[in-house]
């Protein structure tokens, strides 16, 4: 048999402001024939694209070493075991883990988690709710942002992946919820499809004096994803006792220079509110007590999600950069090949 291409791109260039093209590499490299006890040979079916690739980009660490360059661009992705030499992992398992911006990925078995398909649930679903994003919403809007009952929570970045679960989560557990995207068609989307209380579009509404009018009682917690102005204005509404999760500053990954302060922390001691970050991958170990409910209320019809869906593992370079224009709605993804389990 002809010996299998990996397609991959490769960061070749610290990116200044949003990514180029210029900064990766594309490269067409035989997939090794043998694999080293242990392994595994994964096909990526789908790359997530994410706002934290741009921070891995960069020459100083975040909560993962940088990304060297001439290396593979790292990425989480969803793909089906092609080859084994791990006895836990069987050709035709379906895994997730971070394969990179690349086709086919050898990887350590024990770097992927398998997972069992329910045919009644897309494959897209296992990326866009019932993997790394539905647990970064849950655990961060559940374990730190702590919400109740009859309580106000403002999500920024709300059409996004995280954010339009996190809102949703939050009407589950019986909050009224505001969202804050950026265009009328997003503000649509979460309050006629996923039954948000209300959304504001900060693109073209003063995002202060709009929080005042959709926040008469204050906010008691805020689910931070993109700073800047909207934590801000959140900042100037909080309640006491108030918690802000924050989950990202997409506003400020761009960035050459760190944007001020926001003109509102002192709130945060007259309010004794609680601002807490946070890292999904601190409760890898606890995914499947997330999965669980989340699989749930989809069966339910409570909890629904939105795929944007890129074709060609050649378009990453670009697509990436929808994450910071507010080019997507819910979760950006690239079809990096085909299905196995389409056809059925």
């Amino acid at each position: 048999m002809p010996a299998l291409i990996n397609r991959s791109w490769r960061l070749v260039a610290r990116p200044e402001g949003a990514f180029k093209p210029e900064d990766f590499a594309w490269a067409e490299d035989a997939v090794p024939d043998d694999l080293a006890d242990g392994q595994v040979l994964v096909r990526q079916i789908y790359l997530s694209l994410d706002p934290t690739s741009r921070g891995w980009a960069n020459p100083t660490a975040t909560y993962l070493p940088t990304i060297p360059l001439g290396s593979v661009m790292r990425g989480f992705g969803l793909g089906v075991v092609e080859a084994s030499r791990d006895p836990a992992l069987r050709p035709g398992d379906l895994v997730q883990g971070m394969l990179g911006w690349q086709t086919y990925a050898v990887i350590d078995g024990e770097a992927v988690s398998r997972f069992e398909r329910d045919p009644h649930v897309p494959l897209d679903a296992y990326l866009a709710v019932l993997g790394h994003i539905g647990a970064t919403a849950y655990f961060g809007l559940l374990e730190i942002g702590r919400p109740k009952a009859g309580e106000t929570l403002v999500v920024s970045g709300a059409a996004g992946a995280v954010g339009s679960l996190v809102g949703q989560i939050g009407k589950i557990v019986g909050c009224r919820v505001v969202g804050v995207a950026g265009s009328d068609e997003k503000c649509r989307w979460l309050t006629e499809d996923l039954g948000f209380d209300a959304a504001l579009n900060y693109k073209r509404e003063p995002v202060l004096s709009r929080l005042r009018r959709l926040c008469p009682s204050g906010i008691d917690v805020h689910f931070e994803n993109v700073g800047g102005e909207i934590l801000d204005a959140a900042l100037a509404f909080i309640n006491q006792r108030a918690r802000i999760v924050l989950c990202g500053l997409i506003s400020q990954y761009n960035e050459f220079v760190p944007p001020p302060g926001p003109r509102f922390l002192g709130n945060v001691l007259i309010r004794r509110a609680r601002i807490e970050g946070f890292i999904v991958l601190d409760y890898r170990d606890r995914f499947a007590e997330a999965f669980a409910p989340l699989a749930r209320w989809m069966a339910e019809g409570r909890l629904r999600y939105r795929a944007d869906i890129v074709e060609g593992l050649e378009q990453a370079p670009i697509a990436v950069n929808r994450l910071f224009t507010g080019g997507n709605i819910g979760k950006l993804l690239v079809r990096v090949s085909d299905d196995p389990g389409a056809s059925r």
